[in-house]
């Protein structure tokens, strides 16, 4: 069973997420409202100050997409 307390900690962390970075939500939003498909790739590139960006993706398989749904009915979406 999940802790109730977990889960509010986790609700802060996302809403407090969403108020600073709503260009990213927004992203993320338009992405994932189509549903991703498998085989859909997503690829992800971070740059440090004064470094080299580095850069990797995925390939979305079907226990991805299970994994997403599974985090969504925890989530209560």
């Amino acid at each position: 069973m999940v802790n109730p307390s977990s889960i509010m900690k986790l609700m802060s962390a996302k809403n407090k997420f969403q108020s600073t970075h709503p260009k990213f939500v927004a992203f993320l939003s338009a992405v994932f409202s189509g549903g991703v498909q498998e085989g859909t790739v997503i690829e992800i590139t971070v740059t440090k100050p004064g470094q080299s960006p580095i850069t990797s993706n995925i390939k979305v398989q079907q226990s991805d997409l299970e994994l997403m749904e599974e985090l969504k009915e925890l989530a209560g979406k």
